[in-house]
């Protein structure tokens, strides 16, 4: 795991750094991307720093994960792209473009999606 001083979102949850908060949990803070990939581009991460990325995650990390699905599932809700479609995406490493090192899922919708790859 990487030195959380220095951590974007571990300072966006301290409240140390500004974001546009769109949902939150008890273990989950949901808030919109600064560069967003579709009309609908918002982030879900757990309060906590737990591990850099998708790849750290195991069985012990299956509460947190469902609740940052939960979490995921209701802004897209929220956001109004649920019944249309959406997409939820976990990058890791430098070829997936993960650029912060705080496990976080993307939420998009809002417009038809192209293929991945």
């Amino acid at each position: 795991m990487s030195d959380t001083s220095d951590c974007i979102f571990c300072k966006i949850v301290a409240g140390e750094l500004p974001s546009t908060e769109v949902l939150s949990s008890e273990r989950t803070y949901a808030f919109r991307d600064i560069n967003p990939g579709a009309p609908t581009h918002v982030l879900v991460i757990p309060r906590e720093h737990v591990v850099d990325n998708a790849a750290g995650l195991g069985a012990e990390h299956g509460d947190l994960l469902a609740e940052m699905i939960d979490t995921a599932q209701r802004v897209a809700t929220q956001e109004g792209v649920a019944e249309r479609g959406f997409r939820l995406v976990f990058n890791v490493g430098p070829d997936a473009l993960n650029s912060v090192p705080h496990l976080h899922l993307h939420v998009l919708g809002g417009r038809q999606l192209g293929l991945m790859g």
